[in-house]
């Protein structure tokens, strides 16, 4: 049996997502590692340095602190700590930073900034691969040698509340736990509680050495609400008092103990100013790290400004206050001021145990580290501190001891700093195989779905080209949006030069030629070797494409055909002013933030039902009666559903009104949105088993997509609801005004789609940024973690332009009866204009391989260009299916 076009480029597709996994199989590899596995037990610790005598010190020194207890609130970022809000909304804690025995500094953290490769970083002082933004939604055991093992195989007692991610990374390390899912966003309130719950009855008890805590709900808020909502000031005052109840105790403790307790605040990562994270701005990677502990003496007027450290310096620091040995994966440094205190031989001795760790990990990952600045720093350090023992073991105490002590201090805290970012600046080594099958396996399907392509028409070929081109330059790649309005903007210019001249130009020869020209294009291009046998020949039907303008327009005005192009531009010119998007222009002023600001709830309120009721217009049409119910109370209920968390809200609802998390309004949603893909699924096997009227086909398509509609509906958020009435009104002029009167080709038409999907995935405020990622969509309706319906939920809330765009499509090529193979031609289009530009762009990324942007811009593309190849596959198979529906009642 011959395959069909659509079918084949199905295929063709679906092998190519397979290439794609294999090529980031390949490219996402671990980090520079130690070879010395953890397994292999602690190996005895180097003596300090001497020269020209033995040193009687050949063992770690003793801890520093008795106890540790660290509070890390998920999304800390450094100015809700060290800014405004720290000082309206955590008064206690900016006391400790201001005047308390306290060390402050700012932490950054590399990306990708997920919750995961971010305590991965704290524990074990290595930067993880940036493959572990997708291993963060299902986390592995941690091998690496980390913090938590040290800890454990010395004999102490770990607890730990809080996220259930610690539990996963970490199993059978705590002789205590109670994990709360990280992922189940709606909560804010009672996911901290199951922590501070259990705080009065283990600060009584001294059965402990290492207490963690991980409070998620100040995360939660910033993915439900963003960065300024009244929420995170009541959150911070939350952990404020959390963390003044944990230090008084400990201060109550230190008084019985011979070494005091250690108090960490910290922050996995950043908020954006849309309140998510992922990516790279300073908003993501700026955290808070304060150290808390009695033994930080402060003068009064002492005034310690925050420092800027990295965050994998933690790890280090507190495997020396514990007194255990510093993870062999760390590229951290310790940080100094915690034992600057302390006498000189013991800091020299810390010091010097750091630096040898990292030279020797450099030394195991960098084949001429002989010549590495910090290398050549640590030894002349380690010559210097020998002869500073050997003066300090012949009980030498003049000022040459001191001179040279200090000087011994700052060329170790010189090579350390240097060391660490050497390593930190490692390349990994990439599995070439992987990524070189996986590139064949990408180009092959490619060239073998574009064996049968011809030019649709000059715009949309050079467009479509320019697009796959600029993915080579970074910055393109990071403002990829304004390329796809530059596209969409072009393309409205350009129907309304094609409108005009179809009806100022015509004469008696003019339209002949105009759609004689027309129709050899869509001739040529539904030839395919595929399906040869589907097309009609150039003269079948040229007698029908020679009929004027006005004859097809039918009862169409003239004004609004001329018109509707225009009406496109300034929809979409709205759509670009309601998210700013991208890296340059991510920071200013837009209408989403104004609308979600608390002030102008009532106008964000306004906009959301004005939309909701544009939507129900646009979609009721063409739907059934019960489906015209379903969907009138579907939407109605997303509106509840809003109110019911507090972002929108009634005419008549008070605004201090409790709010809660609305499962039982979304489930009411879904119930209509499941009721409606029911009825439309119903009327497809309809069409198909008993070969019913064509009618009844096309109806079923239409309840389908407006089934998805109503979930986008439901995801989107209110501000957001703007993105989708438009949408529906751009393709309901296309559908009347464009496709139809000037009489367009399955091609043309496909490529549209696939351009304004392509734009409203941006108009929504996605890019090519990890943060831009609204997790707060795929937990709708959820009173629990369930990674399926979780994982397609937000992959629908992201993709729900290119997807309902796709829909549509389906649906206008179905409804014209008489298009022979339409599908089958858009099928195969539609896989070409997708794969063209992941095959190109896995070439451009291994070549790039080496680039500075790598991990913080190409990257993450490469992520949302598998993810968008997997949701093609899907298209595509549907197109397929339909396609095979249409053959089968033929």
């Amino acid at each position: 049996m011959r395959l069909g076009s659509g079918a084949f480029a199905a295929s063709c597709v679906a092998i190519e997502v397979i290439g794609v996994a294999i090529f980031i199989r390949g490219f996402f590899p671990a980090p520079v590692r130690s070879s010395a596995r953890p397994e292999h037990g602690a190996e005895t610790p180097a003596p300090e340095p001497v020269a020209g005598v033995s040193s009687n010190w050949t063992k770690l020194p003793p801890p520093l602190f008795s106890k540790v207890v660290i509070v890390l609130i998920d999304a800390l970022r450094d100015d809700f700590v060290f800014g405004s809000k720290g000082v309206k909304y955590m008064p206690y804690t900016t006391h400790l930073v201001e005047k308390g025995a306290s060390h402050s500094f700012v932490a950054e953290a590399k990306p990708p900034t997920v919750t995961m490769p971010r305590i991965k970083a704290l524990m074990t002082g290595s930067l993880p691969g940036f493959v572990d933004v997708i291993r963060n939604l299902n986390s592995p055991v941690l091998l690496e040698d980390n913090v938590i093992r040290q800890a454990k195989a010395a004999g102490k007692r770990i607890i730990f509340y809080g996220d259930e991610t610690w539990v996963k990374l970490f199993p059978k390390h705590f002789v205590e736990y109670d994990g709360t899912t990280s992922f189940f966003v709606s909560d804010y309130i009672e996911v901290d509680k199951n922590v501070t719950r259990h705080l009065d009855k283990v600060l009584k008890r001294g059965d402990w050495d290492v207490l963690i805590l991980h409070y998620l709900g100040l995360d939660h808020i910033g993915h439900i609400s963003g960065p300024n909502s009244p929420l995170i000031g009541h959150k911070l005052s939350e952990m404020d008092s959390v963390l003044m109840k944990i230090h008084t105790s400990l201060l109550s403790k230190d008084r019985e103990t011979l070494l005091p307790s250690l108090l960490v605040l910290c922050g996995d990562h950043g908020m954006s100013e849309t309140g998510s994270h992922g990516a790279s701005s300073t908003e993501e990677v700026s955290t808070p790290l304060l150290l808390i502990s009695s033994a930080f003496e402060r003068k009064p007027g002492d005034i310690r400004h925050p420092k800027h450290v990295q965050q994998t310096d933690l790890a280090a620091t507190l495997a020396i206050g514990l007194g255990l040995p510093i993870p062999k994966d760390s590229v951290g440094s310790l940080l100094f001021p915690v034992i600057e205190g302390k006498p000189m031989r013991e800091q020299l001795r810390l010091l010097h145990l750091n630096t040898l760790q990292l030279s020797k990990l450099l030394q195991e990952n960098v084949p001429s580290y002989e010549k590495d600045p910090g290398y050549e720093q640590f030894k002349m350090a380690e010559r210097l501190h020998g002869n500073w023992v050997k003066l300090h073991l012949e009980e030498n105490h003049s000022d040459i001891l001191l001179g040279l002590g200090t000087k011994v201090l700052r060329q170790y805290l010189g090579a350390l700093k240097t060391l660490s970012l050497s390593l930190s600046t490692q390349v990994a080594h990439y599995d070439m195989y992987s990524m070189a099958v996986g590139t064949l396996m990408v180009l092959e399907s490619a060239a073998d779905a574009s064996s049968g392509w011809s030019e649709v028409n000059l715009l949309l070929l050079l467009g479509t080209v320019g697009h796959v081109l600029s993915l080579g330059a970074s910055s393109f790649v990071e403002e990829e949006h304004q390329t796809w309005y530059f596209l969409i903007n072009t393309l409205c210019l350009a129907l309304c030069q094609e409108t005009c001249r179809s009806y100022f130009l015509r004469d008696e020869c003019e339209p002949q030629h105009h759609f004689l020209v027309e129709q050899k294009c869509v001739n040529i291009l539904a030839y395919t070797p595929q399906d040869s046998t589907s097309y009609h020949t150039p003269e079948s039907d040229t007698a029908g494409k020679q009929l004027s303008l006005l004859e097809a327009q039918g009862s169409c005005k003239w004004w609004t055909v001329l018109a509707s192009p225009w009406l496109v531009l300034i929809c979409c010119r709205l759509l670009r002013s309601l998210n700013q998007t991208g890296v340059q222009g991510a920071h200013r002023p837009d209408l989403s933030h104004w609308l979600t600001s608390s002030d102008h709830k009532v106008q964000l309120s306004g906009l959301a039902a004005l939309s909701l009721v544009v939507i129900f217009m646009l979609v009721q049409r063409r739907c059934s009666l019960v489906s015209k119910v379903a969907l009138a109370l579907g939407l109605l209920g997303v509106f509840c559903y809003r109110a019911a968390i507090g972002i929108v809200q009634f005419p008549w609802q008070p605004d201090n009104k409790g709010i809660s998390k609305g499962i039982v309004e979304a489930r009411f949603v879904y119930v209509f949105v499941l009721g409606i893909l029911f009825t439309g699924t119903k009327d497809l096997l309809k069409a198909q088993v008993i070969a019913t009227d064509f009618k009844t086909k096309t109806v079923g398509l239409w309840e389908m997509h407006s089934g998805l509609v109503l979930l986008a509906a439901l995801l989107l958020r209110p501000h957001n609801l703007p993105v989708l009435a438009f949408s529906l009104l751009i393709q309901t002029v296309m559908t009347k005004f464009i496709w139809k009167p000037l009489r367009h080709d399955a091609a043309e038409i496909t490529v549209m789609h696939y351009w304004f999907g392509q734009a409203f995935f941006y108009f929504q405020g996605n890019s090519n940024n990890i943060a831009t990622i609204d997790i707060s969509a795929g937990f709708v309706g959820l009173d629990t973690y369930m990674e399926v319906p979780a994982t397609f939920l937000t992959a629908f809330g992201t993709y729900v332009g290119p997807v309902l765009w796709a829909s549509h499509l389906v649906y206008f090529l179905s409804s014209e009866g008489d298009n022979g193979s339409a599908l089958s031609r858009a099928c195969f289009c539609y896989a070409l204009i997708c794969s063209v530009p992941v095959a190109t762009y896995v070439v451009l990324v291994t070549s790039l391989r080496y680039h500075l942007f790598i991990w913080s811009v190409f990257s993450p593309k490469l992520l949302y260009e598998g993810m968008h190849l997997l949701i093609t596959a899907a298209i595509c198979a549907v197109f397929t299916a339909t396609d095979q529906t249409r053959r089968v009642r033929g």
